[in-house]
């Protein structure tokens, strides 16, 4: 089943502020398009349009934090990111307060908007930022159990959310351990996913397995804090990583995964999917995921050259 992940998420939050009171949404004008206009419905007192402006949108969120409240500031990803990122650095980031980033319409999935709006920098430049987490769900189902999760953090968390119905595939949260998950078992290359990449991932390992090689799948939603073992287990056991990522490969995840390795002593080979430094495109958006390379054909293809 495929289902919208901004929808699922504005619904789980319009339910959760009916038994949680510390929950006020902050929107930049794009309610209708975030869905946080659910919640805004069910609780007019605790939602607020600022308007296009979305860093003074963080700002008057800080100052709901400093009363108690856990804001969630619920707006298009690549404007937060860019935007709003000094308020979120030395408001909330340096005073560790409690603030869920939701970054609407990530990656490519503003599609038709083009360059101005697709954001394929925003996990690059949030995850280098001191006391941010940084989750990347795969389905929708993912992302209420992160929002769940960020809920219950006393720091700023930011969730990339894709606009666009994705599959729903089922897989755990693991919010204690803040683990990834070992989706499909292989011994000859590792296919490392990140968000909604996982589809085309276990699409690339069905390939893959017709041609005799057996892939290793994991699911990384955690950007950071990033999963070192679980990665480092099967790289270790493959010799060969594949990371996959709706981003450019420029300071992403794939960045986040050979940091992670670069202590350990071992060797593997490496190929990145994602996209290349560049400015990307207005189309459709299925046909921007393969233009750029994020599809099981070409993630299949990079895979097939290291083995």
């Amino acid at each position: 089943m495929s289902v919208a992940m901004r929808e699922a998420f504005g619904k789980k939050v319009a339910e959760l502020g009916k038994t949680n009171d510390r929950i006020v949404v902050l929107d930049a004008d794009v309610s209708s398009s975030t869905k946080s206009g659910l919640f805004g419905n069910e609780f007019p007192e605790r939602f607020f349009n600022v308007g296009v402006a979305e860093a003074n949108m963080v700002g008057v969120a800080a100052g709901l934090a400093t009363a108690g409240l856990h804001p969630i500031v619920n707006a298009f990803s690549i404007f937060l990111a860019l935007k709003a990122t000094d308020q979120i650095r030395n408001v909330f980031c340096y005073n560790k307060l409690p603030l869920v980033i939701a970054g609407a319409y990530g990656g490519l999935s503003d599609s038709y908007d083009g360059a101005s709006h697709q954001s394929i920098t925003d996990i690059a430049i949030m995850r280098a930022l001191p006391e941010m987490e940084v989750i990347v769900p795969c389905d929708a189902q993912m992302a209420e159990s992160a929002l769940e999760y960020a809920l219950t953090q006393n720091k700023p968390v930011y969730i990339r959310l894709n606009r666009n119905a994705v599959p729903d595939v089922g897989l755990p949260f693991d919010a204690a351990q803040k683990k990834g998950v070992v989706v499909k078992e292989g011994s000859d290359v590792t296919l490392a996913a990140n968000g909604i990449t996982l589809s085309a991932t276990l699409e690339a390992a069905q390939i893959l397995e017709g041609k005799g090689i057996k892939a290793e799948v994991l699911a990384m939603p955690f950007v950071k804090p990033f999963d070192v073992q679980t990665l480092k287990a099967s790289v270790e056991k493959t010799g060969r990583l594949v990371s996959v990522e709706e981003h450019t490969v420029v300071g992403g995840f794939g960045s986040a995964c050979l940091e992670a390795l670069s202590t350990e002593a071992f060797n593997y080979s490496y190929r990145a999917v994602g996209v290349e430094d560049r400015f990307t495109e207005t189309g459709g958006y299925d046909e921007l995921l393969v233009t750029y390379g994020i599809s099981g054909a070409n993630i299949a293809a990079k895979a097939e050259e290291l083995v």
